[in-house]
């Protein structure tokens, strides 16, 4: 079936990447879906269902003890390097909601490994 979706035609071209997502983003080689409704629909993409690596999965580096007025991102620029990259401590503490980490001060948080390592 020959699509009509102008971005997956742009795709299929070599225009742009078939992976939307830069490197540090937790989507990063997340597969795409597509739904399509009908015959004729150009459909829509979205991103698959991403599953939170199991903990024993994830290198740990250090343990940190949450001060008050923290955040996530902060708390990744200093331990990471990079305040996009909140969402590894997220996995290695198994949280979903990032500002679980630090909402309560005293709280240890799980520092993974920096990628790379």
């Amino acid at each position: 079936m020959t699509t009509t979706d102008p971005v997956q035609l742009l795709i299929d071209a070599g225009a742009i990447p078939a992976n939307p997502f830069t490197p540090n983003s937790r989507y990063d080689g997340v597969p795409l879906g597509r739904l399509v409704r009908a015959p004729g629909d150009p459909g829509v993409s979205y991103v698959l269902r991403r599953f939170i690596p199991p903990r024993r999965d994830i290198a740990i580096a250090a343990e940190h003890v949450v001060t008050s007025g923290e955040r996530p991102d902060l708390l990744a620029s200093q331990a990471l390097g990079d305040p996009e990259l909140y969402w590894r401590i997220a996995d290695a503490n198994a949280v979903t909601d990032p500002f679980e980490l630090s909402d309560t001060p005293g709280a240890r948080v799980r520092i993974p490994q920096p990628p790379g390592f």
